[in-house]
């Protein structure tokens, strides 16, 4: 039996060892930035809340020594992340399915809240990344949601206020898409023309061609790096395309389109971000 239809959680940015610059880059394209985090993995990172789902700025300090799985990776958009209520019936589920994949771990990051610190705990596991070819595809099960959601991070300047869309460049979108398929089950995945589409709650995952991702957004696009099949871009809902256009108009390489406003990889740490009403 498959796993539950999906939702997505969160979307990983690695920034690897430029947490302070990532930081100020993102703050500075108009997003409100959860104080930094230091998770008892050894990793630290910055989060852009929204009402269901975030982005996640995720760095390392020292080589990255006490994350070894991050370290391969390179700056740019390399988590999709789903929600789970339990763990481990994920792990069982992809075991059984012979999918490579970790065993369940727990960690926490302690959360500053009204002048008393408190630990956000989380239970996660992860398909292998040195065999799933687009990134670290993994799940996660919130023990503390409450310290995670909480609304003075969930307004953005940029207007941004959802995750509505996720593209991933693959050679073979019918092969990448067997992945979900297997997860979720066959339903989980329409065709969609030469794309491969999987919808995941409220954001529509397309797996693309790389030729299909340099058409869409040409110079905005970010660099494959010999990579395969990556993650490419994120398109988020934002309340005000003007006041979104305002706020980032002194980006450079931005774009400015009739129904949506583009971020150039160049400009957002090797991601592109898209801006749509």
């Amino acid at each position: 039996m498959a796993l539950p239809s999906p939702v997505l959680d969160h979307l990983v940015i690695d920034v690897r060892d430029r947490m302070d610059e990532a930081a100020r880059v993102f703050a500075g394209l108009g997003f409100t930035l959860t104080p930094r985090g230091y998770h008892t993995l050894g990793s630290m990172n910055h989060l852009m809340m929204f009402a269901t789902d975030y982005l996640e700025l995720l760095g390392f300090a020292d080589g990255g020594s006490a994350r070894p799985e991050l370290a391969p990776f390179p700056v740019g958009l390399n988590g999709l992340v789903f929600k789970t209520e339990d763990a481990d019936t994920v792990y069982r589920h992809a075991s059984a399915e012979r999918l490579p994949i970790f065993p369940v771990q727990s960690f926490s990051r302690p959360v500053e809240l009204h002048g008393g610190k408190t630990d956000a705990r989380f239970r996660t596991t992860r398909l292998d990344p040195g065999k799933i070819a687009m990134g670290r595809v993994y799940f996660c099960e919130h023990l503390t949601p409450e310290l995670v959601w909480r609304p003075e991070w969930q307004s953005h300047p940029n207007g941004a206020r959802a995750v509505r869309r996720v593209v991933v460049a693959s050679g073979n979108p019918d092969t990448t898409a067997k992945l979900f398929a297997t997860l979720f089950g066959q339903e989980a995945v329409v065709a969609a023309g030469e794309a491969r589409v999987v919808q995941a709650g409220n954001v529509r995952i397309e797996i693309v061609t790389p030729a299909a991702v340099a058409a869409e957004f040409g110079d905005a696009a970010p660099q494959a790096s010999a990579r395969a099949e990556y993650l490419a871009g994120v398109e988020l809902d934002t309340a005000s395309l003007a006041r979104t256009g305002d706020v980032l108009a002194s980006v450079a390489g931005l774009q400015r389109q009739l129904d949506r406003v583009v971020v150039p990889a160049t400009a957002a740490f090797n991601t592109t971000l898209v801006f749509a009403a």
